[in-house]
Formats: structure tokens, sequence, C-alpha cells
């Protein structure tokens, strides 16, 4: 007989579960004590349970493994949710493991007590509370299969105090086994007919459950029959930005390019991407249900085909496996001048106009492109400062990117500290606004603490970019709330342990970028920038001068 906590630990240790990011609770104790038991399983303790949820959602972004957190009832919960937000609008892998009130206690508004299933029931793709040890091996090996399965997403369990002490004679499931749909062949049949009547064909790529080898097949496909690919908001790492085939990012801020190729294709191939507002502007870039070209739809969950448009050609099959099937297809067209065209639109749109002040961040991400290795992961948060790693840093074959989908501020930094746990041989960069940075800032003590301090580039203008951005162009020369006050950030790094230098002109980034890498500690560069640089290509006078001349009309 063992403890549920006992059964629990080693139920996630028969999964393959080697992290568990969280902050400890009195609710959940007995599974602390379990899994001193168990020292294959590290315990990265957060200094909030945000930043913890966040770094399981880059571990499951990362690693394509369900990232693993435990957070305490209540205001644990409550504070972790921001993660599971972000997972499923990223569609990631990632558990959440809730300490709850005892059983007895249910419906009374016991101390912390919160409803899970109808708090996280929106944002979760299931939501479960353990009533019983003896069920624990079978809701553990099916929380694991929801959270990959189809469209990958956040499975949330809560586990009642007094059930964690209880005792069973459970024992753990086998790890569980994942099946994932293929495409009939009536599909690619008609894949085919599609294909050879389109003149202009575009391939939109982007959603979660990829492997390195779909991703290999699919620059193998889309190179070989010369169709151009462009990458849904913030997929970016999933196709090589050198490949002939690429031909920039379908997200926020669309160049001119990107539109241009938009507008001109005639047949849409939406692989594995569920259409959300900013790959669609809002939903305007095309018209709902019909967006008016032919669509081919393909996606690993078929609750996702025909939920925005309705498609011509609607594959319920998993991208890996319908990769697996078109790789070394001969599907060619008449499509290498088009091809060659929006690849060339995308290199065009690099170019960087000066930026003004002393420090300009398209020359630092030029610096970055030479000077990082092909298999160095970025992390971002959010805000304009994003643009920059977004943009104009051009992914190689094993670059990655882990930047949230659903636009939450702070998540860069515990993304990549994340990323140094699970890759500490790999550099790691993380852009961060100085507004941004604020929001984890105290992860720096989690990196501090394992070892896993990344490289972290802050980008300080004194002013949350994004919303200043906004506010100039509707309500030019009234600023409010957007100001920002900031501390000493490299006094601050410094405490940290880490290495911290200020950087204020260009010329001086390259030095201390590489005694940024050179420290054994990590490091943080506080790069001040002028504010007047709030996006590339226009100052924030000119948007004051556009908002202006817009309210006069």
């Amino acid at each position: 007989m063992q403890t549920g906590g006992q059964i629990l630990a080693a139920c996630l240790a028969k999964q393959g579960v080697r992290r568990i990011f969280g902050v400890p609770g009195e609710s959940y104790l007995a599974v602390l004590d379990a899994l001193v038991d168990h020292p294959e399983i590290a315990l990265i303790g957060n200094r909030n349970e945000g930043g913890a949820a966040f770094m399981a959602c880059a571990h499951g972004e990362l690693t394509g493994a369900p990232g693993i957190c435990f957070v305490t009832r209540g205001p644990g919960a409550t504070n972790a949710s921001i993660g599971v937000h972000s997972a499923m609008q990223g569609s990631v892998p990632m558990i959440l493991f809730i300490g709850q009130i005892a059983r007895e206690m249910r419906g009374r508004e016991a101390f912390q007590a919160v409803d899970y299933r109808a708090f996280f029931g929106p944002i979760a793709k299931w939501v479960v509370e353990v009533d019983s040890p003896d069920r624990l091996p079978e809701i553990i090996a099916r929380a694991f299969v929801v959270a990959q399965s189809g469209r990958p997403g956040p499975v949330v369990v809560a586990l009642p105090e007094d059930m964690l002490t209880d005792m069973s004679d459970a024992r753990p499931a086998p790890p569980v086994k994942l099946a994932e749909a293929a495409p009939s062949v009536d599909a690619i049949h008609e894949l085919r007919r599609l294909l050879g009547r389109a003149e202009r064909p575009l391939i939109v790529l982007g959603g979660g459950g990829w492997s390195a080898q779909g991703r290999a097949d699919l620059a193998g496909f889309a190179e070989a029959n010369h169709i151009p690919v462009a990458t849904a908001f913030r997929f970016q790492d999933l196709i090589d930005h050198f490949s002939p085939s690429y031909c920039g990012d379908v997200g926020l801020g669309k160049t001119k390019a990107m539109r241009q190729a938009l507008d001109e294709a005639d047949l849409i191939f939406a692989l594995n991407i569920r259409f959300g507002e900013n790959t669609t502007d809002g939903y305007a870039l095309w018209p709902v249900p019909r967006m008016g070209k032919v669509l081919v739809h393909s996606h690993a969950s078929d609750a996702e085909l025909g939920k925005i448009y309705q498609a011509d050609l609607p594959i319920h099959a998993h991208p890996n496996a319908l990769m697996a099937v078109l790789k070394g297809m001969d599907m060619r067209g008449a499509w290498a001048d088009w091809c060659a065209r929006c690849h060339e639109g995308y290199r065009a749109s690099l170019t960087i106009p000066p930026q003004p002040g002393t420090l300009d961040m398209g020359r630092v991400v030029a610096h970055l492109q030479a000077v990082l290795p092909e298999a160095a992961i970025l992390a971002n948060g959010a805000g304009n400062f994003a643009i920059w790693s977004n943009k104009y840093f051009r992914f190689g074959p094993k670059a990655r990117l882990l930047a949230p989908q659903s636009g939450a501020m702070g998540y860069g930094l515990p993304a990549a500290i994340a990323a140094k746990l699970e890759c500490p041989d790999v550099p790691v960069v993380c852009f961060a606004g100085d507004g941004d940075f604020q929001m984890n800032l105290n992860e720096l003590g989690t990196a501090m603490q394992h070892g896993a301090m990344p490289i972290v580039l802050i980008v300080n203008n004194g002013t949350y970019g994004t919303i200043r951005m906004h506010q100039e162009r509707s309500y030019p020369a009234r600023v409010s709330f957007t100001d920002i006050d900031n501390p000493d950030f490299v006094a601050l790094a410094r405490a940290y342990r880490a290495h911290a230098e200020q950087v204020t002109r260009t010329e001086d980034f390259p030095a201390a970028f590489a005694r940024a890498c050179a420290s054994p500690t990590g490091a943080v560069l506080e790069l001040v920038i002028d504010p007047e640089s709030l996006t590339p290509g226009q100052t924030l006078s000119q948007m004051r001068a556009a908002g202006e001349a817009k309210n006069r009309i």
C-alpha cells in the first residue's frame, strides 16, 4: 500500500517526467515527500506561480512533451492561470497539478477554495479533480494523452490534500502511446487536384505537435514543389528562413510583401494552423466563413476544421503524418517564379532603416545573426521590442523561438530559463522590454538557484511601447499611464549574481555581448534606446503626427 502522493510521483516517473516547475504549498506536501524518493525528477523552485506555469509552457513548446507544474490551491492556482491560457492559445502540451482543499470541505467556501472546473474550464483542454488514489494511474495517463493528442494543450488536475494521504494499492500505468491521425487517400488525391489548378498557392504553417522530422519533411515538400511558405503568428521557427520557399510571417505587422503574397495567392494551404486574430488581422484579412480563395485546411484536431473558415478541402491529419505522406510527392506546377518572388519579397523586408538615438536595434540584431550558432534559442514576451527578434532574426533549421501566442508580457524570461535547463550547452537569448522584464524579473532567482541563467537583453525605452504606439495613433499628445520609472537594472541583475552591463551605443554592443556569452553565470544587458524608436520604420513623432492628422479629418 502507498499514499496517493507516492502513487502520483510514481505515475509521473513512469511517464518520463524529468522536471517539475512550481512553488511549494502545504496542500500537496504528500507529493513533495514522495518525490524525495524520485531523484530522477528535478524540482525547479520558482518565485511565483505565474513564472512556474510559463516555464512549464515553454518546456512543452520546446520539447513537445507536457511541461509539468505544481502549485498550491487558491492564489497559487489563480497565479498559474496565465501559463494555462498561454499554453492553450499556443497549442502547447502542459499539465498543471493543483493542491486542493480536503474533500469533506467542498461546498463550504473553505480557505483558498476554488471550483477549478469552472475557473479553468474555458482555457484548458480538460479539468479534473481526483476523488480517490485508486484512480490516479487512470487519470494521470489520460492527462498525458489529452495534453498531447489532437491540438496539444493544457490539462488541469486538482488533488485534494486528504486524497494524497489516503492509502491504495494502485500501480502506475505504462507510458502512454499517442495516435496521429493520417490523411486519407481521397484527401491526398483531392489536394493534388486542387494544387494542379492553382497558379499561386501559398502554405501558411503553424500549430503544435511538430517533430523535427515533420518540419524537415515539410521543407522538403515545399522546396521540391516550389511552393512558398509563410508562418502563422510566432511560429517562425517551424521552417528554415534561408529556404527558397520561406516568405515571411503572417502575424502582427505584416510586411507589404507579405500582404501582397496573401492578396495574390489563389490557394491557401492552411497547414495545422488555427485561424487566430493576429494571423487574420482580426478576421478581416479574408471574409468569414468563405475566404474567397481555394482553402485547404489540415489540422491534427477535427475541432479546428470549419471552426472559422469553411475549407474546400478539410484534412483531418496530424502534421507529421501528413508530411510523411507528402514528402517526395511531385505536385509541381508553374510556380517557380511565384515562389522566388515571394522569397525575394521576404528578403527585401529585412532591410532596416537606421533607428533614432545612439543604440540601433537593427544593428544589434544583425550582430546576433552573425555570431549566434544555428542551434540558438530565442525567447521573448510581449511588446514592440519583440518585433526585432520576431521579424528581423532569420531562424535556421536548428534555431528555436519561444514566444507567447497569448501576447502575455513576462513570458520571455521564464521561457529562456526553462530552455537553459533543458539545453544547458545551447546559447539562449531572451529579448525583454523594460515593462515586460519587470513582470517576472524575480525568476532571476530561479535561474541563479538552478544554474540556468540565459543572456537577457532588456530593451529599455522607459515606456510600455506597444500601448504608447496605439495611444499616439488614437489619442496623440495625450500620454497617460504608459511611462515607466525603471530601477537600476544592472544593480538588480548583479544582486542575482549575473554579469550585467548597460549599453547605450551601438558600437559598444558586440564587446558587451561577447562578455555576456563568456559569463558562467549568465548575463543581463540593459540596452537603452531612444523612446522615438518605438517600432522599426516609424518614430514616435511620426505616429503622433499621423494620429493628429487622423483626428483632424
